[in-house]
């Protein structure tokens, strides 16, 4: 490692100190959340550690709908490359046969 600059994240004690400042915010917010009062409309709203639980449930949700739809709007891995080599080949063909080709 003569000369290489070194980031911040390559470092693990500096990921490690990251990730525990992380976990100390969630822990403080789920207990803030047994003191602070929420005016809520529905009575789960006021359930402890709802919105916490909504939002994980909301997040595995939308990664099991973006698999789902990966089935179906993915794409060859060479889907462009095909496109424009089909592009090509009309255009060669168009200047073949008189036409302008590229302006």
């Amino acid at each position: 490692m003569s000369g290489e600059k070194q980031y911040f994240f390559d470092k693990p004690d500096n990921i490690r100190l990251l990730l525990r400042i992380f976990y100390a915010i969630c822990a403080l917010l789920v207990a803030l959340d047994f003191v602070v009062h929420r005016h809520t409309e529905f009575r789960w709203e006021g359930l402890p550690a709802f919105y916490p639980i909504y939002g994980f449930v909301g997040c595995v949700m939308l990664v099991f709908v973006a698999r789902w739809m990966r089935s179906f709007l993915m794409r060859p891995e060479d889907y462009y490359d095909r496109v424009e080599l089909k592009d090509r080949e009309d255009r060669k063909g168009g200047e073949a046969q008189g036409g302008h080709g590229d302006v």
